[in-house]
């Protein structure tokens, strides 16, 4: 398998001459409405639906093996195609397609920093057209002991590890508890807060910050670069860019799929805050 085309994190300016390779596979993980009006030329449009999953109050979880194959197959995702994903919001709903990567074994994959925002702000190439999508027989297999998921029952069994932190990247309001979106309101014992449209860089087109600056927070909130990170919020969206930067700046991390929306609906789970 050749060398990877882009670098972890890549510039508009380095995707741009780059429009139209085949070893690339360019997705879209904005709304269907914003895709409709413009998107990347040659940009494949997956739903965010359709690589999350709901069980009860919890949502944010992982699909099943074989619906994550289907709605990889339908892009036309192969095991040698490197994977370029941006949205509209600034990058968390492409972060979580790209965590879901990771999940699965598949680490050919960037993302577009400042997704579309960069792109349209500085007025590169918009398209209408829908790109024609040969699909695909891509076989997910999501590994027992993925390197980058964070259970409910691992986070459970490392609370007090030293070598363990917690990042909540909600509101501040979600993480005292004055606002909440399950039965309990609060955090997760021991965790730090960190809103995650801190690491956008507003005057930048929604870039993220510099990766001193995003070290810099880090060592300002306690978290030490050995420490493994969990990184978390309501459902694993908005943590999904989180864990994405976290990895970008070299730092070993993971998501917690379901997050609060799982943690806060149990009775039988430690709380702080609310």
């Amino acid at each position: 398998m050749s060398e990877t085309p882009f670098p972890l994190l890549v510039e508009p300016e380095e995707l741009h001459p780059r429009l139209g390779d085949e070893q690339l596979l360019l997705v879209d993980v904005g709304r269907a409405a914003t895709y409709e009006q413009a998107h990347l030329p040659g940009a494949r449009h997956l739903d965010y639906g359709a690589i999350v999953a709901a069980t009860g109050q919890a949502g944010g979880l992982l699909p099943d093996e074989i619906r994550l194959g289907a709605a990889l197959s339908a892009i036309g995702l192969t095991p040698e195609r490197h994977v370029v994903a941006y949205d509209d919001e600034g990058g968390g709903k492409a972060a979580r397609l790209l965590w879901t990567l990771e999940a699965l074994g598949h680490r050919r994959y960037s993302l577009l920093n400042g997704g579309l925002h960069a792109w349209a702000g500085e007025r590169r190439p918009l398209t209408t057209a829908i790109a024609e999508s040969t699909a695909s027989d891509y076989r997910a297999k999501l590994a027992d002991d993925s390197a980058v998921v964070a259970s409910r029952a691992f986070i459970l069994e490392h609370l007090n590890d030293p070598n363990v932190a917690l990042l909540d990247a909600r509101s501040p309001s979600e993480y005292d508890g004055s606002r909440r979106y399950a039965a309990r309101g609060g955090h997760i014992p021991g965790a730090v807060n960190m809103e995650w449209t801190e690491a956008m860089d507003q005057g930048r087109n929604l870039r993220l910050r510099d990766a001193d600056w995003l070290r810099q927070r880090l060592a300002a909130l306690g978290i030490r670069p050995e420490q493994t990170v969990v990184a978390y919020c309501q459902t694993h969206h908005r943590s999904a860019h989180t864990w994405f930067w976290l990895k970008w700046i070299g730092r070993n991390a993971k998501g917690y799929p379901g997050s609060w929306s799982d943690w806060g609906n149990r009775e039988d789970v430690p709380v702080e805050g609310g």
